[in-house]
């Protein structure tokens, strides 16, 4: 009897040994399902950081257009409301502090691109027509994107470059990116770093549609658990504004770094295809996963 109480012990102790292992191997590293979940953030913040920069460019205006030509190719949908302090109406004088705030209301309005937002996007600036750059606040208000609930205040800054011989002056928006996270299954998460958007191709055009931004960046997320991984564009991701029309996913390009406990991985989106997958890969596998909404 006690043989047999002994290498029960024995069996019941290795086993939750290995489960132990087990779940501190699946800890340590960055699994493709965090990859999912990066990706999925990654899609939500290019469409914020569309719509804040296009709240600002059209300070004017309640709707948002592209440049003078209001296309119905753009990313944006006419499911908004647009609403401005000082109100629409009232000219704006150097120094004037403005508020805008786009509201996709409660139950839900479909962007151009396929992706589902709610709730309201805020910013905030000092009207400053002549200068080089400007600081925009942006903060959320019971903001969703494809049900993924965004939280937090941070600035971004919106500035021309020069023009050049090979380039025409475009604008580069850089987002300090400080929010919290919570996924549609209640799991939360924390972002803070920054990323930067630059308009490399189509602004010398009135067509939206054959813009391409070039994105770069770094930032730090957070679970609810403590578990930390850092990630780094270290191939700039191309975001692809044709890709609207078959309702794919504009990040069509390049390549994210992660490193979570010295483990390096990667996500791949590939060599400009307007499609919905990206390769993730880790200690020498890859796995092919659906990004799209």
């Amino acid at each position: 009897m006690k043989s047999t109480f002994k290498l029960l012990l024995a069996l019941f102790l290795l086993t939750t040994i290995s489960c132990e292992n087990d779940n501190e191997l699946t800890s340590s590293q960055l699994t493709s399902e965090d990859a999912l979940v990066n990706s999925k953030i990654d899609i939500a913040s290019d469409d914020i950081s569309s719509i804040a920069d296009q709240l600002f460019d059209n300070v004017n205006s309640n709707t948002i257009n592209y440049r003078n030509s209001n296309t119905e190719n753009s990313v944006f949908s006419n499911c908004a409301t647009i609403t401005r302090v000082p109100a629409f109406g009232t000219i704006l004088t150097p120094g004037t502090q403005v508020t805008k705030t786009i509201d996709f209301g409660t139950t839900g309005c479909t962007l151009n691109n396929g992706n589902i937002v709610k709730g309201k996007i805020i910013i905030s600036f000092v009207f400053e027509p002549n200068a080089a750059s400007h600081t925009i606040t942006y903060t959320f208000d019971e903001f969703y994107h494809n049900n993924i609930k965004f939280v937090g205040t941070k600035n971004f800054t919106r500035s021309m470059t020069a023009a050049s011989a090979t380039s025409v002056s475009h604008p580069i928006v850089v987002m300090q990116l400080d929010m919290t996270i919570t996924m549609p299954n209640g799991d939360e998460y924390t972002r803070v770093g920054s990323r930067t958007r630059e308009l490399v191709e189509g602004f010398s055009t009135d067509t939206f549609l054959d813009n391409i931004y070039r994105i770069t960046g770094s930032w730090t997320t957070t679970n609810e658990n403590g578990n930390q991984h850092t990630a780094t564009i270290t191939e700039p991701l191309m975001a692809k504004m044709s890709c609207i029309t078959v309702n794919k996913p504009i990040l069509a390009r390049g390549i994210i770094t992660f490193v979570k406990n010295n483990i390096t991985s990667t996500l791949d989106y590939g060599e400009g295809e307007c499609d919905n997958i990206a390769i993730y890969s880790i200690n020498g596998n890859s796995y092919t996963i659906n990004i799209g909404n």
